[in-house]
């Protein structure tokens, strides 16, 4: 027996029943032979770690563009902290930690330079528009390794492609918008847990908000501080998806009302604040003015892949794939003057 399948027997035997197991995933577009130490979840989180799309998150915007400071969130760390809280979740529900993994560290891989400034403007651009979960699917299976894609499973797809809620509903009634397993699922819920609150964090550290503007009601429901909050919601969440019997990932109706007020409020005095909408104006020149380059001259920087889709499709690849200093490099590049040498 290889090691592979006795950590395939240990799940079976210690997982419950409602987990997503290894042994019985759906499989990949392409078949390959199974590995001998790892899971086929394992794998996958292993691509998605290795690959160049992961890379560049550390220099992409999460909400402050290009801030000075090292504290502040990237869209990697954002990464990092939905993983480490889902894979809470997962171990106290006994669900498959593996995949829940897998997914959160490769939920965002689609994510513009520019945070949601630069998806909002790349989708205004797109003729089929441009939402940054599509996107991460597209990056996991065909852009990645020239065009061949990771080759992922069934369920890490699937997590990934729906992950996000925008402004909606956590939780969907339309079971069409929710992931597949309850593995993603808890990355759904945990991608809101992580950036209601590190967002907070990163704005009170910017100075956008005090902590007297946080409505007292929601302090007195999810606490005062980071730590507490975010603690608060994880354990709400598998107390309320074991009341529910695991069949569904669940939260509470005072938890979830609470932490839907608490995103209104940072959309209202965070994101969409005086300052960020001076910011949009000046990432949508950025990735306008790159984009009209892009396309009069794709054969510089538009790749050949993937085959048989448009230039325009392609060229918003390019847009989407970068990070925010080669975005603002190449604009320099591109469109400021540059300084004549002095004979």
């Amino acid at each position: 027996m290889t090691i592979r399948e006795e950590l395939e027997k240990t799940e079976q035997k210690f997982l419950s029943p409602k987990a997503c197991l290894s042994a019985r995933s759906k499989g990949r577009v392409r078949a390959e032979a199974q590995h001998v130490l790892r899971t086929d979840f394992q794998r996958d989180r292993d691509r998605i770690i290795h690959s160049k799309s992961f890379r560049r998150l550390k220099h992409k915007t999460q909400v402050f563009l290009s801030p000075f400071g090292d504290h502040y969130r990237t869209r990697l760390t954002h990464c990092l902290e939905v993983s480490q809280i889902a894979r809470t979740i997962a171990k106290a529900l006994r669900l498959n930690e593996d995949l829940t993994e897998a997914i959160a560290l490769g939920h965002d891989l689609g994510h513009t330079p520019f945070g949601h400034s630069g998806e909002e403007t790349l989708c205004k651009l797109l003729p089929l528009g441009f939402h940054h979960a599509d996107q991460s699917l597209r990056v996991v299976e065909k852009l990645e390794y020239e065009g061949k894609g990771l080759n992922l499973t069934f369920e890490v797809r699937d997590g990934i492609q729906r992950h996000s809620k925008g402004r909606g509903e956590i939780f969907d009634d339309d079971l069409e918008d929710m992931p597949s397993t309850l593995e993603g699922q808890i990355v759904r819920v945990s991608d809101v847990i992580a950036y209601v609150n590190h967002d907070i964090d990163d704005a009170l550290r910017a100075g956008v908000i005090r902590e007297e503007d946080i409505p007292a009601g929601l302090v007195r429901v999810l606490g005062k501080w980071h730590a507490t909050r975010i603690d608060r919601m994880v354990m709400d969440v598998v107390e309320a998806s074991l009341a529910a019997g695991l069949d569904r990932i669940a939260m509470s109706d005072r938890i979830m009302k609470a932490v839907l007020e608490l995103r209104e409020f940072l959309y209202q005095n965070v994101y969409f604040n005086s300052t960020a909408r001076d910011e949009l104006r000046k990432t949508e020149k950025i990735i306008g003015d790159i984009f009209a380059y892009v396309m009069e001259k794709p054969e510089e920087y538009v790749k050949d892949y993937p085959a048989g889709d448009p230039v325009i499709v392609r060229a918003g690849d390019f847009i989407a794939g970068m990070t925010d200093r080669y975005a603002m490099a190449l604009y320099e590049q591109l469109f400021l003057p540059k300084s004549w040498p002095i004979l």
